[in-house]
């Protein structure tokens, strides 16, 4: 008699899923540099890592002081190789914080936001009844202009003893991670940006309706090339992005949702803790940003200067 093995049935799992949130498990591409690029050692200054993609603390190197080419152009490097770079106990003048911005250009002014010693510099004082501006949202800034700023120079005057860190996401990496399907939905579209819906979460319309003229909507690609690495970088934001371009408004909302969560992934991210007179230089083209509110009732004073850019392209 002949006995026939018959195979077992293969286990069935019941249907289960969660929704598709453009978030995943599993490894990820961690990409510094750009394709090709040759890396050096630094000579002016040392430089110590903060994290994987993103992120440098840059010691020896004295910002009080003007910069010689040698050290500017060393500073640029780092710059474009780690997005945002960390200068502990710096304790500049708000002069010094601006001559050391104008090494990298024209500095920008904002009527939108409380000027400090100059109209220049943008005074973010977190005291006992200040107007909130731009915390816990992860952002990029002023994409509502034609030029976005190239980058920004941050100071913190007074620090809260718990709490206060600023995070920021490198957009190189989030783009390099995205499906093929997806990034070839995106590359080569625009989207919208527009500054009224990050700036009237708390602002009125009486405060908001007399700039809309100077700053009308302007269109960016979805995907920018960064104009000295020629990376790729994903270029929307939550606070400023309203639609991507001839997508109707569920699809374009929808796309907008997914793209803009990429910067929540913390492989992509880094987290300095403040002390008082730290400054952060980072690359705005390259870059979002989140300042985390975690640290009321104390205050929290901050100055920075921004530096004009280029059209995006």
């Amino acid at each position: 008699m002949t006995v026939i093995d018959t195979p077992p049935n293969p286990p069935v799992l019941r249907d289960a899923r969660v929704p598709a949130g453009g978030l995943y498990e599993g490894a990820r591409t961690l990409r510094r540099l750009p394709e090709g690029w040759q890396e050096r050692p630094y000579e002016r200054f040392e430089l110590a890592p903060l994290g994987r993609t993103i992120g440098a603390e840059i010691r020896g190197a004295d910002l009080s002081r003007p910069l010689a080419p040698g050290l500017r152009e060393e500073l640029n490097r780092a710059l474009l190789e780690w997005k945002v770079l960390f200068f502990r106990g710096a304790h500049l003048t708000s002069a010094q914080q601006r001559d050391f911005a104008r090494n990298w250009g024209e500095l920008e002014t904002n009527p939108l936001l409380s000027s400090g010693s100059s109209e220049d510099v943008v005074r973010f004082d977190k005291s006992a009844g200040a107007t909130p501006t731009f915390e816990n949202v992860w952002h990029a800034d002023v994409t509502f202009r034609e030029r976005p700023a190239l980058g920004a120079v941050l100071q913190l005057r007074e620090v809260p003893p718990v709490g206060g860190d600023t995070m920021w996401a490198d957009m190189a990496a989030a783009y390099d991670n995205l499906p093929q399907e997806v990034r070839d939905r995106i590359d080569g579209a625009t989207a919208v940006h527009d500054f009224i819906p990050g700036f009237s979460r708390f602002y009125g319309p009486e405060r908001l309706a007399p700039f809309q003229d100077a700053f009308p909507p302007v269109e960016h690609p979805v995907v920018r090339v960064h104009p000295e690495t020629g990376r790729r970088l994903l270029f929307v934001n939550t606070s400023f992005t309203t639609r991507i371009t001839g997508m109707d408004r569920e699809e374009s909302d929808r796309l907008l949702s997914y793209l803009c969560r990429q910067a929540q992934v913390p492989e992509y991210q880094v987290r300095f803790r403040w002390q008082p007179g730290d400054v952060a230089f980072w690359d705005n083209r390259a870059t979002q940003h989140y300042a985390v509110n975690d640290y009321a009732p104390h205050p929290r004073v901050a100055e920075r200067v921004a530096i004009e850019g280029d059209r995006p392209f």
